[in-house]
């Protein structure tokens, strides 16, 4: 079963560094990655560098090209964290419909929760709010 989802930024390098752009890719969305393990490199006007994936996981969204120059903390990807490949897959085809939509189907044989009640939105780690890098305390959601 997949984990929570982590972003993964482009890092501050260096004091003056305001932005950094996107080399190569070494994963791809679908890759099982290790922690620590090099996912993508990037280059500012100091320093080219490797990007690590921050925990054992799935990429399951690249949102940054290469070639493309982007701010520091700009997100370039997402790990869901401790997935592995097949469970990204499953995941995804038993949540999308004909439309590539997620579905929600409630689990009781109810009905889905109206707003206001306790659902998706209200669901802690969701993304909904701010969540913490493994053992270092740093957010790793953007407010």
């Amino acid at each position: 079963m997949a984990g929570p989802q982590l972003e993964i930024k482009m890092p501050q390098m260096g004091e003056s560094v305001t932005e950094g752009t996107v080399l190569e890719w070494h994963k791809q969305v679908g890759d099982e990655v290790e922690a620590d393990e090099t996912v993508v490199e990037v280059s500012t006007d100091k320093v080219d560098a490797e990007v690590p994936a921050p925990a054992d996981g799935v990429i399951t969204e690249i949102l940054v090209e290469p070639d493309e120059t982007v701010p520091v903390g700009t997100v370039l990807a997402q790990v869901a964290v401790g997935a592995s490949a097949a469970d990204v897959a499953a995941n995804g085809a038993a949540a999308a419909g004909d439309d590539g939509a997620t579905a929600r189907t409630p689990t009781d044989g109810g009905s889905p929760p109206a707003d206001g009640e306790a659902g998706v939105a209200e669901t802690p780690g969701n993304g909904s709010g701010p969540s913490l890098a493994r053992d270092t305390g740093e957010s790793v959601v953007e407010e």
